[in-house]
């Protein structure tokens, strides 16, 4: 497996072929449904945002609470389609990458090819074994969202496949 690291740079996506399977390593953000909508809405009445997405991936993810000596609770993905009424707005304002599990719409899919960004799949189900990949987690936004706030992550040698490009 190739080993890319985050943040991604568009040289490497042109690099990338649907079906690779990769390991990521470094900074990327995490965020779900509510902190998608909110990030829409921002963006949509004009008001600043509280993350900077030009070059980002994101991670869909809410990860569970962790235990004494963890890192980050169990972090697995979520079903990627929930995002899709926000994503080609996010890809617009310059997010670059986005992991989680499952299929996307054909909007989706023609916003990932017009701005030039990858999205990656990764292992329904094991959200236990994705956490160990975590090397650290700190709640950067929207802290009342509880597990779907956005989190920064840093992760090594997280595994993705590439789904779209």
């Amino acid at each position: 497996m190739r080993k890319i690291f985050l943040p991604l740079v568009r040289n490497v996506i042109k690099t990338l072929k649907p079906g690779e399977m990769v390991l990521l390593s470094g900074p990327l953000l995490t965020a779900r449904d509510a902190a998608h909508k909110r990030l829409a809405d921002s963006l949509k009445s004009g008001r600043k945002i509280p993350i900077l997405l030009k070059g980002e991936t994101i991670y869909y993810t809410g990860p569970a609470p962790k235990r004494i000596g963890e890192v980050i609770g169990s972090c697995g993905p979520t079903t990627s389609s929930r995002m899709d009424p926000f994503t080609p707005l996010l890809l617009k304002h310059g997010l670059i990458g986005m992991i989680g599990k499952g299929e996307r719409s054909k909007e989706v899919i023609l916003a990932i090819k017009k701005y030039k960004a990858v999205y990656f799949i990764t292992i329904g189900g094991a959200g236990a074994y994705l956490s160990e990949r975590v090397k650290s987690a700190k709640v950067i936004a929207y802290k009342d969202l509880g597990p779907e706030a956005i989190y920064r992550l840093t992760v090594q040698d997280f595994p993705a496949i590439v789904e779209a490009l």
